[in-house]
């Protein structure tokens, strides 16, 4: 089989309509005009959740913004142009990045994201050479979910405290995150969260909560155009107990994002899962090394892409270019950086417990069987330990709640696994594919 050129698409039907039943293909794509307006609809769609995350980190959006279309054209590049995708800022990132920042400042905090970006780099090379398998053996899905609910619900206290800086609009944006999503179907259902923020910050400034000095303060010292604030890293190895763990999430996001590209485009991309894991690592280092957030892949472009069955790379080259354009404008960043703590604690109320729930989804889409006390202890052990933020200091090196949590559900689970199976005190746990034979 001959390798494909990542920008060799090809013409689908007359370039203008859908083949009924059809998709456009990773391969294919629409004509021009009507890629492009795709295009800007995947940069809409990742856009509230891929500012949310500067904004509660503290990190410069404008930079985020620009390291987020940077890696996507590294993934479209490195996957050669085979699984769309768009790497937006990954909210696993956010608890580490506040401890980080508190501790060491912004330069502490991009080590940190440096560490993970080449560990998950690291992975992904041996993915691409060993397969999946092990990583399956290593993180079953009531590990993955155990490590996913953690991370949402270790980030409550933050929301709370942003909420109650301003309870009136953070109960605004609250509310219409809510009313919006249930509300409307389709783009506007799936971008209650943007939707809901500008509700929140237009209720802010009507409340006197805005500062919009620095807006004015970009366009007086920078103008309209001007590159992103870019800062280098310092490293301080005993955070790589923070980052580190945050990329078995990113292993099972972007696992995730490739097998579901491959379910509704008919297409086998399993060979493609170490790139993608190797792209992410590459995005993430490159982000930290200049000054943005971590990347992984994001659901709301999957969104998009099943809503218009158009699954063209094409699309993504045109959202990432477009990102990178918008993150250069000042007054752009600077009012994206104005949004008040209020509005921040509504929507990341809804958000954190969102990135929680998923793990929840996780253990329900794999039917974890809780009946079984192998998986029951693994899990509980992890979800009091990030919710409760536990710590643990060894020497210079500290552990905190996502990094204990995560060490306790793999510890945890595989140690009782392997004594149930050597004593036969308990049944063994499944395994993905029994559960999934079981399930059908």
């Amino acid at each position: 089989m001959t390798s494909r050129s990542p920008f060799a698409w090809t013409l689908h039907g007359d370039g203008k309509n859908i083949t009924p039943g059809g998709v456009v293909r990773p391969h294919e794509r629409l004509a021009w005009g009507r890629t492009i307006g795709i295009g800007a609809q995947h940069v809409v769609a990742m856009f509230g959740a891929t500012f949310l995350v500067p904004l509660l980190t503290g990190f410069p959006p404008a930079t985020t913004l620009f390291f987020s279309g940077i890696g996507t054209i590294l993934f479209l590049l490195i996957t050669a142009g085979r699984v769309p995708s768009y790497l937006g800022s990954s909210f696993a990132f956010i608890a580490p990045l506040a401890a980080a920042t508190n501790q060491y400042g912004p330069g502490g905090a991009l080590g940190g994201i440096v560490m993970a970006g080449v560990s998950l780099f690291l992975v992904g090379a041996i993915v691409q050479f060993a397969g999946t398998g092990w990583l399956t053996k290593l993180m079953p899905p009531v590990v993955t979910g155990a490590i996913v609910a953690l991370i949402g619900f270790n980030l409550a206290p933050s929301a709370k405290n942003n909420f109650m800086e301003a309870p009136v609009t953070a109960l605004v944006t609250l509310a219409s995150i809510i009313l919006i999503s249930v509300i409307f179907k389709g783009m506007i259902g799936r971008l209650a969260i943007l939707l809901g923020v500008i509700i929140g910050y237009i209720t802010a400034a009507l409340r006197g909560e805005v500062d919009f000095s620095a807006i004015q303060q970009a366009w007086d010292t920078e103008g309209l155009i001007g590159l992103p604030h870019f800062q280098t890293p310092e490293f301080h190895w005993n955070l790589a107990g923070l980052f580190i763990p945050v990329i078995l999430v990113l292993v099972a996001e972007n696992i995730g994002h490739v097998k579901s590209v491959a379910l509704m485009t008919g297409e086998n991309l399993d060979k493609y899962s170490g790139r993608a894991l190797m792209a992410d690592g590459l995005a993430t280092t490159i982000a930290g090394a200049g000054g943005g957030s971590g990347t992984t892949t994001y659901a709301e472009n999957i969104g998009v892409m099943a809503a218009t069955k158009v699954y063209s790379t094409a699309a993504y080259w045109v959202a990432a270019i477009v990102a990178v354009l918008l993150s250069v404008f000042p007054v752009f960043g600077a009012a994206v950086a104005s949004v008040p703590a209020g509005v921040l604690g509504g929507a990341a109320t809804v958000l954190y417990g969102m990135i929680g729930m998923l793990g929840v989804r996780i253990w329900v889409e794999n039917r974890v069987d809780f009946s079984n006390q192998v998986n029951l202890t693994a899990a509980s052990v992890a979800l009091i330990v990030g919710i409760a933020d536990y710590t643990w200091d060894i020497g210079d090196l500290q552990f905190a709640g996502i990094a204990l949590g995560t060490a306790a559900t793999l510890v945890v689970y595989h140690l009782m696994a392997a004594i149930a199976r050597t004593t036969g005190s308990h049944p063994e746990p499944l395994t993905p594919s029994e559960a999934k034979g079981d399930a059908h």
